[in-house]
């Protein structure tokens, strides 16, 4: 796993699209659930949830209940992980990032 993390472009969509999350893209005040993230992303449910265990597993999303599990993506955890980190490193490289995708949706649906 940890070879092909910095390679890894579906764990980087879901990962980036919980990063710029806004409460306009999902159902519940608790989050996002994996088949809306699925939708947004453009990737099937289950491989959707692999991604979210995997930063589960760091710490970097929160997730709330059981059927449906909620998710939100965690800013203070993700903060404080190592800079070494390879999912800090994926996360963090806006090289070929359209943010008008996270940015202009969100806006263009508040007016």
């Amino acid at each position: 796993m940890a070879n092909n993390i910095e390679e890894d472009i579906s764990l980087k969509m879901v990962g980036l699209e919980l990063m710029f999350l806004t409460p306009d893209k999902y159902s519940n005040e608790d989050g996002i659930t994996a088949v809306e993230l699925a939708k947004l992303v453009n990737l099937p449910v289950e491989i959707v949830k692999k991604k979210l265990n995997i930063l589960k597993e760091k710490d970097i999303v929160r997730v709330k209940g059981i059927n449906p599990k909620y998710w939100l993506f965690d800013d203070y955890n993700f903060q404080r992980l190592d800079d070494d980190d390879e999912i800090f490193h994926l996360l963090c490289n806006f090289e070929d990032v359209d943010f008008d995708k996270y940015f202009t949706l969100s806006l263009s649906q508040t007016f």
